[in-house]
Order: C-alpha cells, then structure tokens, then sequence
C-alpha cells in the first residue's frame, strides 16, 4: 500500500478526531522524538519560534534520543496537521508521536 495514502487517512481521521473533540482555538500538545546528537531539537524548536509556545526536552536514558514537547495554542485542526508535516518535511528523522 501506498505510504502517502497512509499519511493522508491518517491526517484526516486527526483532523475529524480533533473538530469532533475540542473548541478551536485551543492548547495543542506536540510531542516528537530526534536522535540527541543531531541539530533537530534546535530544528524543531525554530518552527514554533514565535507561536507563544512552551517547549520542554528530555534526553532518553542512554542519551540517544531526545524527546520535545511542544505546548502551543493553534487556530484549527488543519494548523495542527499543517506544522505535522512541516516538521516532517523539514526535521531529518523526526518520529512524530
């Protein structure tokens, strides 16, 4: 199976998740992970410069990873998907939770 068809149902089952469970504008959680020793929290953290956004890291265990979480209030679900995959096009090796 095709893995864009995959991304694009799976943006719009989030998109129908988030207009059927939440009043927009509203707080939205990011959370990604990155390899700690490359340049992707800096990355990451450039993309939501500006946006009012609390954002914390933490380094796994064995320091290889680095996980972000993004605190951020958006206008609508289609802004939450449109910086999921801003982050996916721009970010190398980036695992969106």
């Amino acid at each position: 199976m095709d893995s864009s068809k995959n991304t694009d149902e799976f943006y719009e089952k989030l998109k129908s998740q988030l207009y059927d469970t939440t009043l927009w504008p509203a707080e939205y959680l990011y959370k990604f992970i990155v390899l700690s020793k490359s340049s992707g929290v800096n990355e990451i953290e450039a993309l939501f410069d500006n946006l009012g956004a609390v954002i914390t890291t933490n380094e796994s265990k064995k320091g290889k990873y680095t996980s972000v979480s993004i605190n951020v209030r958006m206008k609508n679900p289609e802004a939450v998907i449109a910086k999921y995959k801003e982050v996916a096009e721009k970010v190398e090796g980036v695992i969106s939770l």
